[in-house]
């Protein structure tokens, strides 16, 4: 059990900050806010009055309309796992933050996926903040997500990853079909702020699936592969100014070597990888089959969303809108945040100029993050721009370890 947090299973994912981080974060957020935007001067100083007296008197503290949908588009901007952002400013933002209830929330929900069917931009809607209290939130992984069977000979039909998740369904009331297949799709499960979790059967038809076929080799049909053409990713949190939104749900468009090369393929997801190579007709002897029907099994992904109407793009293309998103922002005058093992793609990986940039995780805020444990805890102020005088610097490094301390024995103490 966590003694900081009575083993709340949201509050446990949550960064710990003190009074004086979270201050910190708050105004260094809203000069970089005033900065980015042209901001009066005289705004900026009243509006930092005003969250410095909120922070002081109740530890949190609101952002305005506009500094949510800036804080969201720059948490995007910095999150350095992720390829596609070129376009962080076009980021559509939806403020739900007065949405509580789980039905509401999943409401709202069905509709931004809907919405997101017919747009091939990104968007993101953003629920309560966890400021004097835990508010409803998502536990669904992604909106749309396969469920995975365990068979009486210990075999597992769909998707491995979520087992336990089809587990916690049933148990709450979800009947899945008579005939189970690898494609079944789980309902959407939303906990409370109490804690209780409440399920929600998706509408027919909302995920819009898209039958994988491949264009001349007609063999893969018979596999009846398909995916979801939406990805919207429901459990991370995003993090503005020292105040988190433990449900902020955001989507945007797939990337093929995510669901031919990843979800497909990986040996913990589908494993489907030696169907493939006997749907197309391959020589498993051959060395390098593997190489040859991950390439076919991206094909026919890129094909069949083409098909659909589906919006996607290919390893190449996201490779080369990263190298532009990275130089505009070194024209910026910023560093450019990048995790090279998530920004580099699985296939063709060395013909992919990302493959040979060097990348630095800067972990700066705003960001997303999925908890503490994983990911949150090394987030921070990016200081590496600011002008500091020697003692500055070195009491600021101090601060820093004293912190990055602090997170480590909180981890241990988290462990026992």
């Amino acid at each position: 059990m966590d003694s900081f947090v009575s083993a709340d299973p949201v509050q446990r994912r949550l960064r710990r900050l003190g009074r004086g981080e979270r201050r910190e974060e708050a105004v260094a957020f809203l000069r970089q806010f005033a900065r980015e935007t042209g901001m009066a001067p005289e705004t900026l100083a009243a509006r930092e009055a005003e969250v410095r007296a909120a922070l002081r008197r109740h530890g949190h503290y609101a952002h305005s309309i506009d500094e949510l949908a800036f804080g969201a588009r720059v948490a995007w901007r910095n999150h350095a796992r992720c390829i596609g952002r070129l376009r962080w400013k076009s980021l559509a933002v939806r403020d739900c933050r007065d949405v509580t209830e789980p039905a509401a929330i999943a409401e709202r929900m069905f509709a931004h996926v809907a919405e997101a069917a017919g747009r091939s931009g990104a968007a993101i809607s953003i629920f309560a903040a966890a400021a004097g209290g835990v508010p409803a939130t998502i536990e669904n992984a992604q909106m749309f997500q396969y469920a995975g069977w365990i068979g009486e000979d210990g075999a597992v039909l769909g998707d491995r990853r979520n087992v336990e998740l089809a587990r916690i369904a049933i148990a709450l009331g979800w009947r899945p079909p008579a005939r189970r297949t690898a494609f079944d799709l789980l309902p959407l499960i939303v906990r409370d702020s109490r804690g209780h979790r409440h399920l929600f059967p998706l509408p027919p038809g909302l995920a819009k699936e898209v039958p994988i076929r491949h264009p001349t080799l007609a063999g893969l049909e018979a596999l009846g592969l398909r995916w979801y053409s939406v990805p919207c990713v429901t459990n991370m949190v995003l993090t503005i100014g020292g105040i988190d939104y433990p449900c902020a749900p955001f989507n945007g468009y797939y990337m093929a070597t995510e669901i031919a090369s990843r979800n497909l393929a990986d040996q913990r997801r589908f494993d489907l990888l030696p169907q493939v190579a006997d749907a197309l007709g391959m020589d498993r002897g051959d060395q390098l089959w593997r190489d040859m029907a991950l390439t076919e099994l991206n094909r026919a992904v890129l094909w069949s969303f083409g098909e659909a109407g589906a919006a996607i793009v290919d390893h190449h293309v996201a490779s080369a809108e990263y190298m532009e998103f990275a130089r505009l922002e070194q024209r910026a005058g910023r560093v450019p945040s990048g995790d090279w093992t998530w920004i580099v793609p699985p296939q063709a990986s060395a013909a992919c100029p990302v493959f040979h940039l060097p990348m630095t995780d800067m972990h700066a805020v705003p960001n997303f993050y999925v908890s503490r444990q994983l990911d949150g805890g090394a987030l921070r102020l990016d200081r590496s721009l600011e002008r500091q005088g020697r003692w500055l610097r070195r009491f600021r490094r101090w601060q820093a370890r004293w912190r990055d301390w602090r997170r480590r024995r909180d981890a241990i103490w988290h462990r026992s």
